[in-house]
């Protein structure tokens, strides 16, 4: 068949997965190189150069406290000048041993400069500083060698140039790594644009892909299932898309296929049940009316000769006979009911409640009933049903009353996009256990001699209002009597206005 050769809906979407996952995993990737590279040249800014800089400017000033103290004490004698000496010594072995630490991990070539600049510390105060000490202690008082001092200025310029050197070449290292700084930051966020826009593009790439394997063949199928069941059987449903969208199709086809098999079947039926209504409405009449007739004849020809029993058996088979016949009228209406259709058309229902309570104005007068009716809406249908309904209702009202008067109450109110109506009465009432049962055609609760009546008033009024596109219920929650309810589909006002 020709799905086999399809991909089905979940293979295809794991694919469209699977490649979107590929795809954001080497971005990823990339990006992930990209940040390491970040952090290192971050780290090698602010953990190593930075801290280096620091060490040999303060290695400096060391060396320049020890040099001030040195002149202090050889200027004046006084001991509290080579505090700032001893102190500075501290400060220097300090600074290089923490330069060193920073310097090594990244410059192993710079350590061997440290370690000149403490050399040449080291022979500035051998050379120098602890000679100038020596001779002003020994002497007692200041000392002013000019030679000496050009001497130990001259060794102590050494160191300091051996220190701008290294100053110099770690400016231009932390130079360097700022530069590769803002230049991995650079492509990080580069990496992290492209990232996005490709996240972008890949979205929408499989958002169109799956639109055009799925979405739109579904769409297709939509608009193909929807023409059927509108009541175009004759349709075929064809559909293309993924494996389950095109064998879904076909199911719906050969469903459609079995339903119009199934309506041409129920066409042939009602042409037979047609047929059978009228044999019903006249060949079958023709011969009740005769027995109804003769018997009648007999009756009258024979009245006084026949006894008793002789003239009960007549009675009998004339009321069977008349019976019979509007059993028969009544099915036959039944079955027209939503057969016969006509056009549905604006009714007053005031004006159709009012024509029923005429044509029951003699029943009302008879029983002392008393008729309520609120202000009914205008509905769309037909007028000749509608007024069944409600004729139905309220004879039932007036004929199952009790010992006083009948009250039938007809009340409505909107509830949605519908009216639901109220026929309501004081009569005898009806016993919840039979809410469904008396909406069955030919099903009674009472005696023939009891209540006149075929039974099939009220499975009339179900198929009517059913017919209308609205539900009847007996609602059985009321207090005493029988309260029947039924909704009928609202129109909209502009419809009212434009008919």
């Amino acid at each position: 068949m020709e799905y086999r050769t399809r991909w089905s809906a979940s293979r295809l979407l794991i694919a469209s997965v699977a490649l979107l996952i590929i795809v954001c995993a080497g971005a990823i990737g990339g990006v992930t190189v990209a940040l390491t590279g970040l952090t290192k040249a971050r780290v090698l800014l602010l953990d190593n150069v930075g801290p280096a800089r620091r060490v040999v400017l303060e290695l400096d000033r060391a060396l320049i406290d020890q040099e001030n103290g040195v002149r202090g004490f050889a200027l004046t004698a006084g001991d509290d000048f080579l505090d700032p000496y001893q102190e500075g010594q501290r400060a220097e072995r300090a600074a290089l041993a923490t330069a060193r630490s920073a310097i090594e991990p990244v410059r192993p070539d710079l350590v061997q400069d440290l370690d000149d600049i403490g050399s040449l510390a080291v022979g500035w105060r051998a050379g120098y500083a602890e000679v100038v000490i020596s001779e002003v202690r020994a002497a007692g008082a200041p000392r002013a060698d000019r030679a000496d001092a050009e001497r130990g200025k001259e060794l102590f310029d050494n160191v300091r140039r051996a220190v701008g050197a290294l100053q110099r070449e770690l400016d231009d290292e932390s130079a360097k790594a700022r530069t590769d700084l803002d230049a991995v930051a650079s492509q990080v966020l580069v990496l992290v644009i492209a990232l996005g826009v490709l996240l972008v593009v890949i979205i929408a790439g499989v958002a169109v892909v799956l639109h055009r394997i799925l979405i739109r063949p579904l769409a297709g199928l939509t608009e193909e299932v929807r023409r059927v069941s509108s009541g175009d059987f004759e349709h075929a449903v064809r559909t293309g898309g993924p494996r389950e969208t095109v064998m879904l199709s076909q199911d719906v086809d050969a469903m459609r296929t079995r339903i119009l098999n199934d309506v041409e079947e129920l066409r042939r039926s009602n042409s037979e049940l047609e047929q059978f209504a009228y044999v019903a409405s006249h060949d079958l009449q023709e011969p009740l009316r005769k027995v109804a007739s003769f018997c009648q004849l007999l009756e009258r020809r024979y009245s006084g000769q026949l006894d008793d029993r002789g003239e009960q058996y007549l009675r009998f088979a004339v009321d069977g006979a008349k019976r019979m016949q509007v059993l028969i009228n009544d099915l036959l209406a039944f079955s027209r009911v939503g057969r016969l259709t006509r056009e549905h058309v604006l009714v007053d229902l005031d004006e159709t409640v009012e024509q029923v309570l005429d044509s029951y104005s003699e029943v009302i007068e008879r029983t002392r009933a008393t008729v309520e009716v609120a202000e009914l809406p205008t509905v769309r249908g037909e007028a000749s049903l509608l007024g069944g309904v409600f004729g139905n209702l309220i004879s039932n009202a007036l004929k199952f009353h009790g010992e006083q008067p009948p009250v039938v109450r007809v009340d409505v109110e909107r509830t949605g996009e519908f009216w639901t109506f109220t026929v309501s009465d004081n009569g005898i009432g009806i016993e919840p256990e039979y809410a469904e049962r008396i909406f069955v055609i030919f099903q009674r609760l009472h005696h023939k001699d009891d209540y006149p009546g075929t039974g099939i008033g009220l499975a009339m009024c179900r198929k009517i209002i059913e017919y209308h596109g609205g539900t009847i219920w007996l609602d059985t929650g009321e207090g005493a009597g029988t309260t029947f309810k039924f909704t009928l589909p609202a129109i909209e006002d502009t419809e009212g206005t434009d008919e």
